[in-house]
Order: C-alpha cells, then sequence, then structure tokens
C-alpha cells in the first residue's frame, strides 16, 4: 500500500513538473492576453456569465486562462494566470500580479482538459489571503462556486458567506466551481520578466507599479466594468 501511494504522488510531481515545463514556453504576453479574453468572455456571457455586480464589489481578481488538468489514477492541475486588485479608493485597478495555482486530487480520473478560472476576492480576508507568499482554498481561505447569471438571492448568500467566488469556462460552458485543495502562489520568474525586477506581489498588488505595456489588452478587459457604471 505504502508503495502505491509513494507512486501515486510520483505521477502527481511528474505531471505538474511536465505541464509547468510545457507552460514556461508560453510568452508571457500571449498569457496575459488570454486572461484578457478568458475575462472578457465570461464577464459578456450576461445571463450565463459572471453577474456584473459582483466583479463591481470584487476587491480583486485572479484569472487563470488554460488551466490545466490531467490525470490517471491520481489527478493534478496546475495553472498560470495574473490578479490585480482595486486601487486605494476603489478606482481603477493595480498592474498585475503573476499566480500559480497548483492542487491535486486522489480518484479515478482518466483524460485531460483546459479550463479557464476566474476567482473574485470579495472582501478584505480574502485579499489578505492573496497578498501571502501562499494559500490553500479550503484550508486558509474560504471559497465557494460563484454564482452566474442573475440570481439575486444566490449572489447575496455568496457574498455573506466566503471570502473568495470561482468560476470557470471550459469548452464554451461557464459555471462555479469549486477550487477545494487548490494552492495558489506569486510567479516569481514572471513578475521579474515583467517588471524588470524581483518584486513581490504584495508591492505590486498594494503600490503604484506602472501596468506593463503587455498588459495593454487585459487592463482593457477589467476597465469595462468600470465604464459600464459610469
Amino acid at each position: 500500500m505504502r508503495k502505491t501511494l509513494v507512486g501515486f504522488f510520483a505521477v502527481a510531481g511528474c505531471i505538474s513538473t511536465v505541464a509547468y515545463a510545457a507552460d514556461r514556453e508560453i510568452k508571457v504576453n500571449d498569457r496575459l492576453d488570454a486572461s484578457a479574453d478568458a475575462l472578457t468572455d465570461m464577464m459578456r456571457a450576461a445571463d450565463k456569465g459572471i453577474p456584473q455586480d459582483l466583479i463591481e464589489k470584487a476587491r480583486c481578481v485572479v484569472v487563470l486562462p488554460g488551466m490545466k488538468k490531467a490525470g490517471f489514477i491520481l489527478g493534478a492541475e496546475y495553472g498560470r494566470g495574473f490578479a490585480v486588485c482595486r486601487r486605494h479608493g476603489g478606482v481603477g485597478w493595480s498592474a498585475p500580479a503573476a499566480m500559480r495555482a497548483e492542487g491535486g486530487s486522489v480518484g479515478f480520473q482518466i483524460g485531460a482538459s483546459e479550463t479557464d478560472v476566474v476567482l473574485l476576492v470579495m472582501n478584505d480576508g480574502g485579499m489578505r489571503h492573496l497578498l501571502t507568499d501562499k494559500f490553500t482554498i479550503g484550508g486558509d481561505a474560504t471559497a465557494a462556486a460563484g454564482p452566474i447569471g442573475r440570481d439575486v438571492s444566490a449572489r447575496t448568500d455568496a457574498m455573506m458567506n466566503a471570502e473568495m467566488l470561482s468560476y470557470s469556462r471550459s469548452r464554451g460552458l461557464f459555471a462555479g466551481i469549486s477550487l477545494e485543495g487548490a494552492t495558489l502562489r506569486p510567479d516569481k520568474p514572471t513578475n521579474r520578466e515583467l517588471y524588470g525586477r524581483d518584486s513581490t506581489n504584495r508591492e505590486i498588488l498594494t503600490g503604484d507599479f506602472k501596468t506593463p505595456e503587455a498588459a495593454r489588452k487585459f487592463k482593457e478587459a477589467l476597465n469595462r466594468d468600470s465604464a459600464s457604471r459610469q
């Protein structure tokens, strides 16, 4: 039994390592553009996507485009994307900070898929977790599958009970999802590539970093909700 478990975790480690190596080949600006596309599609699907008023109330937004999941007996998840937070006073968004998401689940899973994931951070508690070096959803931070469409009562319940709300898009279908057990942490090499120096996610998300030109499309996607309120 012990050898079997060791084998399971070895497989999980291999999956994560291979996924990370492959994802490193994707250019940063391409990943930023993919994040913009994923967010735009989820915001535009009025009756089937993320409710506009929840985006307007979110303190921070995390987008993981094309989150990879592969598994055979033991499943593993791996994704890379970006986080932004509201600037002081609630007007505008910070420069993007790079994020990595990793997680695993033991179970009978066969196959592979790619899923876009959006995580809305709804309050100060959730934001404090996002600014740390690492946190686990369901362990450190509370999260819930976010409501979609125009169900006002579901939105109210979700906002009262969760620090974060999570959404996914796979094959054009939108849904609230559970990211229970997923671990999020800063993607330091990508931050260094974007800003030309070592920078923490706390510095980027709470400071006055200028948004890089490579993130222009991503910033435009985020600013659509601000424009809709004016």
